[in-house]
């Protein structure tokens, strides 16, 4: 009896229960730990992000915005004024990935002084 393999990971069934999976999938990507970073900190509007992400693009913004929205992580706050203010901060659920953050930090310093 052959069984077939999967061409990746991915392809994989079991990816469709594994926590750590689906936790990449609401953060993973280049920058929305990075906007996370900021938002963990206090509400920011949209062009201060930009500003301050040196190198993201309106379109990934506003798209990783929408997502990590949708997935519950972010909320989104329309003043209804004219010209539009709109600020972005971290949800309660999204707040509950702070000790996350923290240790990916902690990780990232130390192997900073690890490896040069």
């Amino acid at each position: 009896m052959s069984q077939t393999m999967p061409q990746s990971h991915y392809d994989c069934p079991c990816m469709e229960k594994c926590p750590l999976h689906h936790a990449m999938l609401l953060i993973g990507g280049k920058w929305k730990l990075l906007i996370i970073r900021n938002l963990r900190v206090r509400p920011w509007r949209f062009n201060e992000l930009r500003r301050d992400l040196e190198g993201i693009s309106q379109k990934v913004l506003t798209d990783s915005l929408r997502q990590m929205e949708d997935d519950g992580l972010v909320f989104r706050h329309d003043y209804g004024e004219n010209p539009p203010r709109v600020e972005y901060g971290l949800t309660e659920l999204g707040r509950q990935m702070m000790p996350i953050m923290d240790s990916l930090a902690d990780f990232g310093a130390y192997y900073k002084t690890v490896v040069s």
